[in-house]
């Protein structure tokens, strides 16, 4: 998976929301909110090239304190929630 161009994470009113922007994103019009965990997991996807629910589950064993089962089944339930939202391909 990769992380689509041109959505990026904002701070709305305190809340950390996925925000589609650019031409091609134009008829997006889900509003994505992002917890703590799932907001720094978007930062860190947006800069690789492409990543696995493996990938995400590796990142949040090395920023949370989470059993490595609870990461992986949490890493993999969010990616397929990204796909379904459109913003990995």
């Amino acid at each position: 998976m990769k992380a689509k161009p041109g959505f990026n994470l904002r701070n709305v009113c305190g809340e950390q929301i996925i925000v589609a922007e650019g031409k091609e994103n134009i008829d997006f019009s889900n509003i994505i909110s992002m917890n703590e965990s799932s907001a720094y997991l978007w930062k860190e996807v947006q800069q690789l090239e492409s990543f696995t629910h493996e990938d995400l589950a590796k990142l949040l064993l090395e920023q949370y304190e989470v059993d490595e089962d609870t990461a992986y089944t949490d890493a993999k339930q969010l990616a397929e929630q990204w796909r379904q939202a459109g913003i990995v391909e």
